[in-house]
């Protein structure tokens, strides 16, 4: 946007917030030259009490005072026509007017001080989502990448849903999770999770690895913070997910989350299965205990990561939102064009506020040269190695 553009937008609210001033203007004028030439049985000028009370409305402190001094004036002008300014009810009028008319400043003042606390309360709210919730680059390797957060609580930008993607050596790790409750009682559980997964996901071999760290992040920090009350209760769900730059799979560790949407082409929305682990905070583990499971994921598809918060949400009759259903309309929709289909598909289905976080991320595999293409492999790292739903033993 250029420098004239962005000028005429800042003037736009400033000549709307003006030409609405004439209006407040217009009646004191109207009422004052009908008050004068009106009968001196019919008092008029009370009713100029109306163009301050209606002026906060539209306008600052400063348009106020100025219209109710206005409003004023005009009330000493009629009495001067009507009897002169000694007389009980000429001076009682003006009085009530200019006492309103305060009272209607001070009000006035206080809101305007009040919506400059909630800006700055919203811009520090912003601030730490862009801490925790860094935005996600739109292309990661071969991926191309966009992500939605939409915040139960009213005025709240961030809660208890989480993501964070990075980049390794020879590929991409991204992270989804959902830390019990929403909005800002959740916020230390989310800050702490996405520390810890910033810090690891670059030091651990492999997703396991990877989880067990995490787990133990979050059993000390409930160790030292967890209320006495809600001893047991806290914990976190989280999908680790690895995405290699030369081999089309994607690699899957869950602790407690809901599975991704793989949607392909030919309106073909796929829910890879896979084994979960308990939520982290619910008991330390080691990595033996956790899950690796392979998955194909070609050129062409797009890998829907998401938080209960999608899935839970409820319409009027109760019924929740289809999520792989409505997917099929959209398969082949860029990441970004998804997730705004989603976001409009999931207020016309609640009509309303949602009842809970929500945060997805969409990962669209460039075309690039890969081999060949895995069907349905899940390796367990506790020795057991599963394809095509048989189990074996490795050697």
């Amino acid at each position: 946007m250029g420098l004239r553009s962005r000028l005429a937008c800042l003037r736009q609210p400033w000549q709307s917030s003006h030409a609405l001033l004439l209006l407040p203007i217009a009646l004191i004028v109207v009422i004052t030259l009908v008050d004068i030439h009106s009968p001196e049985d019919v008092h008029l000028g009370p009713t100029l009490v109306i163009a301050p009370a209606l002026t906060p409305s539209f306008a600052g402190t400063r348009s106020t005072a100025f219209v109710a001094a206005l409003a004023v004036a005009a009330q000493t002008i009629i009495a001067a026509f009507h009897g002169g300014l000694s007389t009980t009810n000429h001076i009682v009028q003006i009085g009530t007017l200019a006492l309103l008319s305060i009272v209607i400043v001070v009000y006035c003042s206080v809101r305007d001080r009040r919506r400059r606390q909630l800006a700055q309360v919203r811009s520090v709210a912003e601030a730490a989502q862009h801490v925790l919730l860094w935005p996600l680059p739109e292309q990661i390797g071969p991926l191309r990448v966009a992500c939605l957060y939409l915040a139960a609580e009213d005025e709240a930008q961030i809660g208890g849903d989480l993501y964070a993607a990075t980049r390794t050596d020879n590929g991409v790790r991204v992270m989804i999770g959902d830390v019990r409750g929403k909005g800002l009682s959740a916020i230390g559980e989310a800050a702490l999770l996405l520390g810890a997964f910033r810090e690891a996901a670059h030091r651990q071999d492999s997703l396991p690895d990877l989880a067990a760290s995490l787990e133990e992040s979050v059993s000390r920090y409930l160790a030292d913070f967890e209320p006495v009350e809600e001893l047991g209760e806290r914990f976190a769900t989280a999908l680790l997910v690895e995405i290699p730059d030369g081999d089309p799979v994607t690699r899957m560790t869950s602790c407690g989350h809901p599975p991704p949407l793989l949607l392909s082409p030919g309106n073909e929305v796929s829910v890879p299965s896979l084994h979960p682990s308990p939520p982290m905070g619910v008991h330390a583990t080691s990595p033996a205990d956790y899950t690796l499971d392979v998955f194909s994921f070609e050129p062409g598809d797009t890998l829907l990561l998401y938080t209960d918060g999608v899935i839970e949400a409820r319409d009027e009759n109760g019924s929740f939102y289809p999520l792989a259903d409505r997917l099929t309309r959209w398969t082949h929709a860029s990441p970004e064009t998804l997730l705004h289909h989603i976001r409009r598909d999931l207020h016309e289905h609640t009509g309303g506020p949602l009842d809970d976080d929500v945060a997805l991320i969409a990962l669209h595999r460039t075309p690039t040269a890969h081999r060949h293409r895995h069907h349905g492999l899940g390796i367990h790292t506790n020795g057991f190695r599963h394809r095509s739903g048989t189990e074996q033993r490795s050697a």
